[in-house]
């Protein structure tokens, strides 16, 4: 362009000498300007139709019918290689033109060109953009920057122009050729109406538009995604001749309602009307002049990364083989890898994740010492990405020596922590499980650069979701899982999902702390409720059927009633387990049957019916009163303990993260296991801090049973019970029951026995129940053990828990059990 300007320049000059020699230049020089003109008169706005050549342009029209064509003759093209005798070089072309020149000013614009035009070159020879020259209508490559040329390997010449004749098709087979060429017929109808007729109007969204598409390059392995506009505002479009006056108004092919503002605001931003737009036009005669620009941008990696986060955030897990493999692809393709692997470091031995060609994944074991010191061990320990240039250069360790010697020169490192959150309001901050690490290799040196550690640094956090999602799902049989020991489960899960065999899952040499507060004579008191419920409905019944009686005479109604009567009487002599079924189903076979027929039997034997139906008229279809008041009773109790242990618990897992389960029936009871299987910070001063907290939970439960009684004027009373144990015991989960942990082995099966009988024990000498209404008991075995208790109870009382006085005794043999001791006090209020 800016020869164009020096030409323009020159013609303004005075003197024929100039003139003549500009003119003899212009014929020499024209052949490099940097943007071809094409002068074509085409039929843009019909629909392209095939001929019986191979090519696929439209039709060409002869002079003679009114239309220009595309002349392909090479001699004819203006293209010009830096072999030409006629080309001169701007160093040499400009003095020769300045000293032509009479003025000073001149030769300043001549330089400021020349300024200009260095810019330019830096541009076409730096630019990362992919830039090309189009001819329009044939969209004829006829220039490009050095940029395109690399990527798509063609020759050209010093200033950009190409020799070979390459169309945009040829470059992009999977470019549709009818959608760019109706996406071309739309820029010209927008340069159309802006230039002939003034329209200023914001742009239509297909002017912006874009288009990817994935195509090969001679400098990249795999196909690049390229995302293109094409910009036509290097073109100049006129009107035939003969058809100024035809189309001098625009209103003349619109309706009289219609303005160019309404064209713009819908028919420009509408495809339909858009189409219909360009055939009341009728522009089939027009001239267009100049090129279509085309720039592309490389965005491969963007789309990648959309790609692998994508991946990493669907339902599809990542750690079953065939998500691997995909994401394996993908971040290869990402990160120009040979391999990516996946190293599971929470647990000894460590294994090594690596795709195959086979089924199933390959799987390597290390052991935690020997990956000690690795580039590996670095990685996960200081959670921060890692790249190792050259491990020729940086082997330490045998692990990275076998590494080397596999041919991995280069890595990259990406470590993976999941947050196990402990479920509790005072905790601050998120326990950090290391799972492992995603590795990255190359076999050539220096391989990974900064771009690489910001992609993988975008990837930490889908990979961590993607990671905690795919454990999720293979944990679907772990339910509840405490946050203590949910790392362990996890790390189960993992395995699973590769397709190794389970592995049971084990916490050895654990401390158990078990303890109960029961609702003293619950099933008597629920006993009670059932049947004063049933005498309750035995008795709606009895007023159904003496009604009846009155009615009518009917000896069958009279030995219902006797019947009825019968049954009461066994009720008031008290129930037995089955009663509250038994009694209930009498009733709807025996009287609720018949009630249809009763209804009718005069007004107050309907008025009995209906008292009962409504007494009924509950979820459980019987009179549920006395019963609903006590279970409201017994709920009440058990979230109040529940509350009060809870917020002990909080306090408690501050000591030392520790398992700890509730369960709730009629009362309240707490099952703690702790030691360095758990947590490996686990010490003997961890164990006896939570025994002692564990004894002023219990004794605060008992202070909020107290509580209860006097507000809810209930006469339920609690006792509460600790079982002590000074030997450690190995717990695992077995998935075949509803329990989380079972115990293994006999000495530890001794234990669950303990704890299931232990709350009917007596005392040996008196027969009373060792447990008592408002008092905390203590049961033993050693003196070893009594001897920790006791100091334990000496300062309960000191901080005012519980009375001074002990009350001790052996307990009753139980099944299977003998030995015991118990030892009891009394909660202070």
């Amino acid at each position: 362009m800016v020869f164009t300007q020096v030409n323009d320049y020159c013609d303004r000059q005075s003197g024929s000498e100039v003139k003549e020699n500009h003119s003899k230049n212009r014929v020499s020089n024209s052949r490099s300007h940097p943007w071809k003109t094409f002068d074509v008169k085409h039929e843009a706005f019909r629909e392209p139709t095939m001929s019986n050549s191979s090519s696929n342009y439209p039709e060409k029209k002869s002079p003679e019918n009114g239309y220009l064509t595309i002349d392909s003759d090479p001699e004819k093209t203006n293209q010009i290689s830096a072999a030409d005798p006629e080309f001169l070089e701007l160093e040499a072309f400009l003095p020769t033109l300045a000293s032509q020149l009479p003025d000073a000013p001149g030769m300043e614009q001549l330089n400021a060109w020349k300024q200009a035009l260095g810019w330019l070159s830096t541009l076409r020879q730096a630019s990362r953009v992919l830039m090309a020259a189009i001819a329009p209508e044939t969209f004829r490559v006829t220039y490009a920057n050095d940029y395109f040329c690399r990527f798509f390997g063609l020759s050209s010449t010093s200033t950009g122009f190409l020799h070979q004749e390459i169309t945009l098709f040829d470059l992009f087979s999977n470019l549709e050729e009818a959608k760019v060429r109706q996406w071309y017929r739309r820029h010209l109808l927008y340069q159309f109406l802006r230039q002939r007729y003034a329209i200023d109007c914001h742009k239509p969204g297909y002017i912006d538009e874009s288009i990817t598409l994935s195509v090969n390059s001679v400098l990249y392995p795999e196909p690049r995604l390229i995302k293109f506009w094409l910009n036509s505002q290097g073109l100049k479009v006129s009107v035939a001749e003969q058809l100024t006056d035809k189309l001098s108004k625009l209103s003349n092919f619109l309706p009289s309602s219609v303005t160019p503002e309404k064209i713009i605001a819908d028919q420009l931003s509408d495809a339909e009307q858009l189409e219909s737009l360009m055939k009341k036009l009728n522009l089939d005669h027009y001239r267009v002049k100049g090129f279509l620009l085309w720039e592309a941008f490389d965005v491969t990696v963007e789309q990648q990364m959309q790609q692998v986060i994508q991946r990493l955030t669907g339902r599809e897990s990542i750690l079953r083989p065939e998500g691997f493999r995909q994401l394996d692809r993908e971040m290869r393709s990402l990160f120009l890898a040979d391999k990516t692997l996946f190293l599971s470091a929470e647990q000894d031995p460590a294994r090594l994740f690596s795709e195959t060609e086979f089924q199933e994944l390959s799987v390597i074991s290390y052991s935690l010492e020997f990956l000690q010191g690795s580039h590996f061990q670095k990685a996960a320990d200081s959670n921060q990405i890692c790249q190792i240039p050259d491990l020729r250069l940086d082997a330490p360790t045998e692990c990275d020596r076998q590494l080397l010697e596999s041919g991995v020169r280069s890595l990259l490192l990406i470590p993976l922590v999941i947050g196990i959150s402990h479920n509790y309001e005072n905790y601050d901050e998120n326990h950090q499980q290391p799972m492992g690490l995603v590795v990255l290799t190359s076999s050539q040196p220096n391989h990974f650069n900064q771009g690489d550690l910001h992609n993988a640094k975008q990837l930490i956090s889908p990979f961590t979701a993607a990671l905690r999602q795919a454990l999720q799902q293979r944990t679907t049989s772990f339910n509840n899982i405490h946050p203590s020991v949910e790392a362990r489960f996890l790390q189960e899960a993992e395995r699973r999902s590769w397709g190794l065999p389970p592995e049971p899952i084990v916490f050895k040499n654990v401390y158990p702390l078990y303890g109960i507060s029961d609702i003293r004579g619950s099933s008597q008191e629920r006993n009670r409720a059932i049947q004063k419920d049933l005498l309750a409905q035995y008795g709606l019944g009895i007023k159904i059927v003496e009604a009846v009686c009155e009615y009518q005479n009917s000896d069958l109604v009279q030995q219902l009633r006797l019947d009825l009567l019968e049954q009461i009487e066994h009720l008031k002599e008290g129930i037995t387990v089955d009663s509250e079924v038994t009694a209930t189903e009498y009733l709807q076979n025996n009287l609720e049957i018949y009630f249809d027929y009763f209804a009718e039997c005069g007004i107050p034997a309907a008025e009995a019916v209906q008292a009962y139906t409504e007494a009924c008229a509950n979820e459980h279809q019987c009179v549920y009163q006395a019963r609903a008041r006590y279970d409201e009773a017994v709920n009440q109790i058990n979230q109040c303990l529940r509350e009060t242990w809870e917020s002990w618990q909080e306090k408690m897992q501050k000591i030392i993260p520790h398992y700890c389960d509730i369960e709730c029936t009629d009362g309240i009871d707490h099952m703690i296991y702790v030691g360095k299987s758990i947590h490996g910070d686990f010490c003997l001063f961890h164990l006896r801090s939570l025994r002692y907290e564990q004894l002023k939970a219990v004794c605060d439960c008992a202070r909020t049973a107290f509580k209860i009684q006097q507000d809810y004027d209930t006469q339920l009373k609690l006792t509460h019970l600790v079982l002590v144990q000074d030997t450690s015991i190995d717990i695992f989960h077995d998935e075949k029951t509803e329990r989380l942990f079972d115990v293994g082995g006999t000495r530890d099966t001794r234990y669950e026995i303990v704890k299931k009988r232990i709350d009917k024990g007596v005392d040996q000498r008196s027969q009373e129940r060792i447990t008592q209404p408002g008092m905390l008991t203590l049961v033993y075995s050693t003196n070893k053990e009594w001897e920790e208790y006791q100091k334990y109870l000496c300062y309960l009382s000191r901080e005012g828990w519980v009375e001074p006085k002990i009350q001790s005794g052996n307990v009753e043999p139980l099944q299977g059990v003998t030995g015991l001791k118990f030892a009891r006090v009394r909660v202070l209020p």
